[in-house]
């Protein structure tokens, strides 16, 4: 109903015509309803002191004490007429030479129709209703004699109570439905002004002065509980807009260190190479390296190895924001899973730490059957970064146990280290998070190992715990047999680098 009414309309003018045209509606559905119920009310009541006039005719003439004329109470017409449609005989107002009904009028009636006639033909200038009764009565010569009762009544209060009531309905809807109108304009009003208050508010929020909120109507109703949820929804957008600044924030920093680096290396050997070259000694003076290599190559043979460290981790660290981006643009659908052992992933994982700066190792047998069902470049970026984590910051060895828990895998890597205070723990997944600032930079960490760690277990429906390794910290990765990851034929597939990246 509200989407056929125009468009062109503000909500409070529909609302405002809604409420108008059922108010009237209903109005107009109830006077008719009235008028119909009184219409039948008077006409019952008409006909039946009709038919108790004729019961009482029809006892006196089967008592044989009809007298002449017929007594009638109030203004009945009443005939009494033989099988050949003549007045036997009739009340004081009624005529008794011709008969009120015609004989196939009065067979209708006799068969128990009440007929509407003209009040000309009992003299009067209303409509009438009449009703006939057959009775048998006892004639002198002791035969039965059939004969029917005609009553005849006076129907003009029905006109006059139903035109009463129509010019009152004409009068009284019509204030009715303003009054409803104004009420239900106010009514509106007021639903909408806390509306109104929430436009206001959104439209003073700009984002550049904090998040800002929407004011809260009092009322616990719809628009209270909208509200809140709006203020929600800001909450979560501030949030995501303060995780976005710091993001790119912490990623432009790491990303200046490198390629400040590299730029310094460039400008300090281009400055060598040109001042060697400015103090122009003679083709048979110049050094030579044992080799007979110009001295500018000696220069560049040494800033080659540090422009290489510095484009490897920048390249690392780009690999890490491009997964991280993917992970949270395509979810779950960015992942390949397959069914794999846990046992051989992590024996192939461990091969690559035979030269690790402490001993990484598997003390305990590994429990049979750790199969399950994940992306296996994933797994192994996780069970990387957290033993190159472990590694940095043990000071004798890192150990690695696997084995199964519920209906799930749980896989421990544990170090001797200094550990994190367990009120950093929370933030240790957080993108860009060094507890040892200077240190993690300088050996080569960016802040994104144990966040690719979380972001990589939630994909696969698991989590991450870190606890206390008395000493050292023991990091916990639980993962279910089968995770409910989605599959789309047309996913972003996440390149899992082979270069794990440091926490």
């Amino acid at each position: 109903m509200v989407r056929a009414l125009p468009r062109g309309l503000g909500l409070r003018s529909r609302l405002m015509l809604l409420v108008v045209f059922g108010t009237g509606t209903a109005l107009v559905l109830g006077a008719t309803i009235m008028l119909q119920t009184v219409t039948l009310s008077i006409r019952h009541s008409l006909d039946d002191g009709a038919r108790r006039a004729a019961d009482e005719v029809t006892d006196m003439i089967e008592a044989d004490r009809l007298p002449d004329p017929i007594p009638a109470a109030g203004s009945h017409h009443i005939q009494v007429v033989d099988p050949s449609n003549r007045v036997v005989v009739g009340s004081s107002g009624a005529d008794r030479l011709v008969a009120v009904l015609e004989p196939d009028e009065l067979r209708s009636a006799v068969r128990g129709s009440v007929l509407w006639l003209d009040g000309d033909r009992v003299g009067l200038d209303e409509p009438v209703r009449a009703m006939a009764e057959p009775c048998r009565a006892l004639r002198w010569s002791g035969e039965h004699e059939d004969l029917t009762v005609v009553v005849v009544t006076p129907a003009g209060e029905i006109a006059r109570s139903t035109g009463v009531l129509r010019r009152v309905s004409l009068v009284v809807l019509p204030l009715v439905l303003a009054l409803v109108g104004a009420l239900a304009w106010r009514m509106i009003t007021l639903t909408l002004q806390p509306v109104e208050t929430l436009r206001a508010g959104a439209e003073e929020i700009t984002g550049s002065r904090g998040a800002g909120r929407l004011p809260v109507p009092r009322p616990q109703d719809e628009i209270h509980r909208l509200a809140l949820t709006l203020n929600g929804m800001l909450d979560r957008l501030e949030r995501a807009r303060l995780q976005q600044r710091a993001f790119v924030g912490d990623a432009a920093h790491e990303l200046r260190s490198p390629l400040a680096s590299i730029r310094t290396q460039l400008e300090v050997s281009q400055r060598l190479v040109e001042r060697a070259r400015s103090a122009g000694p003679g083709e048979g003076d110049r050094p030579t390296r044992a080799d007979g290599g110009p001295p500018q190559d000696d220069l560049w043979e040494q800033t080659v190895p540090d422009l290489l460290a510095e484009t490897v981790r920048l390249s690392r660290l780009v690999d890490d924001l491009l997964l991280l981006a993917r992970a949270d643009d395509a979810g779950a659908a960015c992942l390949r899973p397959e069914q794999i052992d846990a046992n051989t992933l992590i024996e192939q994982v461990l091969h690559q730490y035979d030269a690790a700066r402490v001993p990484v190792t598997q003390p305990t047998p590994p429990d049979e059957n750790l199969v399950l069902e994940a992306d296996p470049d994933a797994l192994r970026r996780i069970l990387r970064n957290l033993v190159d984590n472990a590694v940095r910051h043990a000071r004798t060895s890192v150990t690695v146990n696997a084995h199964r828990r519920d209906t799930g895998i749980v896989i421990e890597v544990r170090d001797d280290g200094p550990g994190i205070p367990e009120q950093d723990r929370p933030r240790a997944f957080d993108r860009f998070t060094r507890f040892d600032e200077a240190r993690a930079r300088d050996e080569g960490g960016s802040g994104l190992g144990l966040a690719i760690v979380a972001e990589l277990v939630r994909l696969h429906r698991g989590r991450t715990t870190l606890d206390d390794a008395h000493p050292g910290l023991l990091a916990t990765v639980h993962l279910p047999d089968t995770a409910p990851i989605t599959i789309s034929p047309a996913t972003v597939e996440v390149r899992v680098s082979g270069d794990s990246a440091q926490a």
